[in-house]
C-alpha cells in the first residue's frame, strides 16, 4: 500500500514515515499543502496522513480541496490540537479520522489498519484471479489448496497486480505503489520481485498467471489466447 504523509516538521515526518515503512508501507512525504495537492492529483494513494497545521495552506483546506476534487482516499488528520471544535472542523472538511499529538505508534498503526480496511470495497477483502486468492485483511495467499508464504513487498506487488488484473501494470507504477515516490527507477528491483513471485505463484502449475508485457510492465491473469 502507498501512503502520503503531509507534515511540515521534518523530525516528526521522518519518525512517522520510518515507522510506516518498517511495516512495509510505501510512503511519500510532502512538507506543504501545495505539494500534497500536486501529489494527490498525479498519484493514487491508499491513505493520506494529514497534519492540520501547515504553512500557507492548512490541513483543513487541503482536505477540503481533496474532497472537492472527488478524491475519496481515506484521510487521517494529525494535530497537536485537542479542542472538540477543531476536531469537528477537520471531520467536516472530509477527514475520516482524527489523531491528536502526541500519540503512541501502536495507536497510529491501529488507526491506519482500520482506515485501509475501509478501502477494501475497491476490490473486496479477497481478490481472486483464476485459482489464486489473496486475503487482504489476513494477508494470506493461496493457489488452489496450497498456501503461499510471501514477504511484505511480495504481497504488496501481488496485491497491486491482482487489483489491476487482467490489465497490465506499468513498471513505473509498480515502483511508485510498492516502494515510494522518488525511488531509484534504474534499479532492477521490480524484475527481482517479479521473478520471486513467479517461483512462488506459477512454479508447478500448468497455467502461468504472471506475464511480461513488452515495453509496458506486467500483467496477472490467465494466458491470452
Amino acid at each position: 500500500m502507498r501512503f502520503l504523509l503531509v507534515e511540515d516538521e521534518r523530525k516528526v515526518a521522518s519518525f512517522i514515515a520510518r515507522s510506516l515503512r518498517e511495516n512495509s508501507y510505501a510512503v511519500d512525504v510532502a512538507e506543504s499543502g501545495e505539494k500534497a495537492l500536486g501529489l494527490v492529483t498525479n498519484a493514487t494513494y491508499d491513505l493520506i496522513l494529514l497534519d492540520i497545521r501547515l504553512p500557507n495552506l492548512s490541513g483543513v483546506e487541503v482536505c477540503r480541496e481533496i474532497r472537492d476534487a472527488g478524491i475519496e482516499t481515506p484521510v487521517l488528520m494529525l494535530t497537536a490540537r485537542s479542542l472538540v471544535e477543531q476536531r469537528v472542523e477537520g471531520l467536516d472538511a472530509g477527514a475520516d479520522d482524527y489523531l491528536t499529538k502526541p500519540f503512541a505508534l501502536a495507536e497510529l498503526h491501529a488507526r491506519v489498519r482500520a482506515l485501509t480496511r475501509r478501502g477494501f470495497h475497491k476490490g473486496g477483502p479477497k481478490l481472486h484471479t483464476a485459482d489464486l486468492e489473496l486475503d487482504r485483511p489476513r494477508r494470506t495467499v493461496k493457489r488452489g489448496a496450497n498456501n503461499i508464504q510471501l514477504t511484505f513487498k511480495e504481497f504488496a506487488l501481488l496485491e497491486l497486480l491482482m487489483m489491476r488484473s487482467p490489465d497490465p501494470v506499468l513498471r513505473s507504477e509498480i515502483i511508485e505503489h510498492v516502494w515510494s515516490h522518488g525511488f531509484d527507477t534504474e534499479t532492477n528491483i521490480v524484475e527481482v520481485y517479479i521473478n520471486r513471485l513467479r517461483q512462488k505463484i506459477d512454479q508447478g502449475h500448468p497455467a502461468r498467471l504472471i506475464h511480461t508485457v513488452r515495453g509496458s510492465g506486467y500483467r496477472l491473469g490467465l494466458p491470452e489466447r
